[in-house]
């Protein structure tokens, strides 16, 4: 039996992860900063607490007996800024906890780490073709460029030592228990307000989380995986309007669209400071995720529509 390490599992991802390694009979260690009252484990859960992982924390007594890593915790984006230096913080976590973790985990004879990143290291926008894995990076902002940081730092160790790496490089990710814009917006079609989205047609694609789980566990097993670069996505590109429409059907109500031209959205998202809001609303931002299919055999268990009825039933019941 595999033994998994899965750093942030707390969190998001880090929750469906460990339900579904559990399920398949994966031994786990749930590697979290704190434990949170508001989460519930069992009392037969294996937990280690680790701190601030930018702290570098003694990983020795996590790492004992663990074949593979899956590294998800880190410092996501964060729209509303508080700190003084950004940069800085963005660095200590993703890049500099990211290579003391794999530097621990080559002491400890680990055998692979899958390592989460971000499409955004490809950039921001697609212009003509969606990314994949062969394009040259271009990262924008604190957060992309912490994890390119962390992306080289883990392949430089991997040629160092002979660690098996595999990074997938992640669109929005959305499931029951999703959190920030993407809950948001359930909750603004729940109630019916307006939303001026109506002519917005850029693709941009998304994963759900059981299929990014599916993907992990299948980059845990595979042997080709080893040293590869990833995009993973549900293999449907579509606009803010269509995922409205989609979420509103899943709702039984009538999505309340208007038609609102996009420059004109642009310039109220600068009026209001929402610059970067209204960009991700209106940009494309699609992934080709062939690689993962032809190398690994890897597809999607589940839809899009799928995906986005499972959100839904979570959110209503909550």
């Amino acid at each position: 039996m595999k033994r998994i390490l899965v750093t942030g599992a707390n969190g998001f991802i880090g929750q469906a992860l460990c339900s579904e390694l559990s399920k398949r009979d994966f031994g786990i260690r749930k590697a979290v900063r704190s434990q949170r009252k508001n989460l519930l484990h069992r009392e037969t859960d294996d937990i280690v607490t680790t701190g601030d992982i930018a702290a570098e924390p003694d990983w020795t007594a996590a790492l004992n007996g663990i074949d593979t890593i899956v590294h998800l915790a880190g410092r996501a984006h964060v729209m509303n800024e508080c700190v003084k230096n950004p940069s800085t913080e963005y660095r200590r976590v993703n890049t500099a906890g990211t290579e003391h973790l794999a530097r621990s985990a080559v002491k400890a004879g680990i055998r692979r780490i899958v390592y989460a990143s971000t499409v955004k290291v490809n950039g921001e926008i697609t212009k003509q073709m969606p990314f994949s894995e062969a394009d040259i990076p271009n990262p924008e902002g604190y957060y992309a460029i912490s994890k390119w940081e962390a992306e080289l730092a883990l392949h430089r160790i991997a040629q160092e030592t002979g660690l098996e790496i595999v990074i997938l490089r992640l669109p929005l990710v959305y499931g029951p228990g999703v959190k920030a814009n993407f809950l948001r917006l359930l909750g603004l079609i729940n109630r019916r307000i307006p939303l001026p989205l109506a002519m917005m047609t850029n693709r941009r694609s998304l994963v759900y989380v059981c299929n990014l789980v599916d993907a992990i566990i299948t980059c845990i097993n595979h042997p080709n995986a080893a040293g590869q670069v990833y995009m993973v996505s549900d293999g449907e590109d579509v606009s803010i309007a269509d995922i409205i429409r989609i979420i509103a059907s899943a709702m039984e109500i009538t999505p309340r669209l208007m038609p609102l031209p996009v420059f004109l959205l642009r310039a109220v998202g600068r009026l209001m400071g929402k610059s970067d809001i209204v960009r991700r609303l209106t940009d494309p931002l699609s992934v080709n995720s062939d690689k993962i299919g032809k190398e690994l055999n890897w597809r999607p268990p589940f839809t899009l529509e799928q995906g986005i009825r499972e959100t839904v039933k979570w959110y209503k019941s909550r």
